[in-house]
């Protein structure tokens, strides 16, 4: 650690160069900038660089590379183990570069590192494009690209990372590099699923799809009528179209106009069908979710920004995610699912989905560093809860649910979805050969292990 003296004068040489602003501990703004999305996380960073370009990132990183400071990059906060967080470090804020340039004619998007899922929806929702994004709009572009990148149109359009075109990158040293399939192909490659391990992202291109219409179905029923439902829902996605995706998901009925009052604090079973394309033929597919009893029920077309905020998860909750990732889902996988779904802790936030994959997801390129690709669905239990007192029960369902579906599980696990689980449930996100690429890389790009707040790969 550098002298009191050296660590006062380059604090103040940063606050001076930098064009953002810079926060530390007593500062007005300081408490809300170290919040993140996950109320358990609680840290105080020594600084937060509120970053405005990318001159601004380097800037930041040389400064916490003189002082021995750990540094930590936020994009959205949206990390369960509150990996945009430190004690006593540097955050790399970048929330304030959210720019984003649609190249209509080239069917591509340019994204700033701190843009948010409803900056980019929201900006290619004009043109009729779009790519696949998280499924919520308040999640970060570039932590959930540079992950593998799953959501709604995954299916139709592929991950995300099969959707990238180029990174611009502020490596360890505070050096600029591009990284595309043409520019330092390695790095490229590893940013496919290898995460922030390697540099801290200030813009990303994406690919864009043809998306002139979209449309969902959400159909709520009791929970008795779950195994039916999810069976359903199964036997429609397995036989019907890649435009057909959602989920099956359990959860507390929410105050909303669509749920009937007696039904808000109560647990139910939905089957969401979201569909790029257009109402009539999402209509069709969805006749037999329709056909079963259930308890209310949105059929519409709507844009897909639109569907994006739908299911937005609030601020200022206590989160604890996992996720197994399947070989199929059977009869007696159904039975123990749904089993699981009736167990969800009860009135909370908690949520327990079981969604597709296949499509253009099991078609994509098989080189990159994203072992669950050939997984035809997968388990995502999502505990969030407000009281603190509910903590031991929210977190042991979520570990329940996994042990009650591994019997089904490849082993294999998307990143994004879990929180810090350990070095083996790493390897299980990258796959074992590619960890060990992945370490040369990251040795080459960052040897000394700077970018380790993150699902760390360890250089060698």
């Amino acid at each position: 650690m550098a002298s009191p003296s050296k660590a006062g004068a380059a604090f103040a040489a940063l606050r001076e160069d930098l064009t953002g602003d810079v926060l530390a501990p007593g500062d007005p703004g300081y408490d809300d900038a170290r919040t993140v999305f996950n109320a358990m996380i609680d840290r105080r960073p020594a600084v937060i660089a509120q970053c405005a370009d990318e001159a601004d990132v380097a800037r930041s990183v040389r400064f916490a590379r003189d002082l021995d400071l750990p540094i930590a990059v936020r994009g959205g906060g949206h990390s369960v183990a509150g990996m945009s967080l430190n004690d006593g470090g540097l955050v790399i804020d970048l929330r304030r570069m959210h720019e984003v340039t649609v190249h209509r004619a080239a069917h591509s998007v340019r994204v700033q590192g701190g843009a948010l899922m409803s900056h980019l929806d929201r900006a290619t929702q004009p043109h009729g494009l779009a790519t696949t994004g998280g499924r919520v709009s308040t999640t970060g572009v570039g932590g959930f690209v540079l992950g593998g990148g799953s959501g709604w149109l995954e299916r139709s359009c592929g991950l995300a990372v099969d959707n990238l075109i180029a990174v611009d990158l502020v490596t360890a040293d505070g050096t600029a590099v591009h990284a595309s399939a043409e520019q330092n192909p390695e790095l490229f490659w590893a940013l496919h699923g290898g995460g922030g391990n390697f540099g801290v992202a200030t813009a990303l291109t994406l690919k864009l799809h043809e998306l002139p219409a979209f449309s969902m179905a959400l159909v709520l029923y009791l929970p008795e009528f779950g195994e039916e439902a999810t069976r359903t829902y199964r036997d429609m996605i397995e036989a019907g179209p890649v435009e057909a995706s959602g989920g099956v998901i359990y959860l507390t009925g929410p105050p909303e106009e669509f749920v009937p009052p007696h039904l808000v604090g109560q647990l139910l079973c939905g089957a969401l069908l979201a569909y790029a394309g257009p109402e009539e033929d999402m209509r069709k597919l969805a006749e037999p979710l329709l056909a079963l009893p259930h308890e209310a029920a949105v059929v519409t077309a709507i844009p897909y920004a639109d569907l994006q905020c739908m299911l937005d998860d609030p601020p200022g909750m206590r989160n604890y995610w996992s996720a197994e990732y399947l070989t199929g889902a059977p009869d007696d996988f159904v039975a123990v699912f749904c089993a699981a779904g009736n167990s969800v802790p009860a009135p909370t936030g908690t949520t327990h989905v079981l969604f597709p994959l296949g499509g253009s997801v099991a078609d994509g390129p098989s080189e990159y560093p994203v072992p669950y690709r050939d997984a035809p669905w997968a388990v995502h239990p999502f505990g969030i809860w407000e009281d603190p007192a509910d903590d031991q029960r929210c977190v042991q369902w979520v570990h329940d649910v996994r042990t009650a579906v591994r019997p089904w599980s490849t082993g294999a696990v998307y990143l994004n979805f879990i929180g810090d689980e350990g070095a083996e449930r790493v390897i299980a996100g990258l796959g074992a050969e590619n960890t060990r690429r992945l370490a040369s890389v990251k040795r080459q790009y960052d040897p000394d292990n700077v970018f380790r707040f993150n699902h760390n790969i360890v250089p060698a």
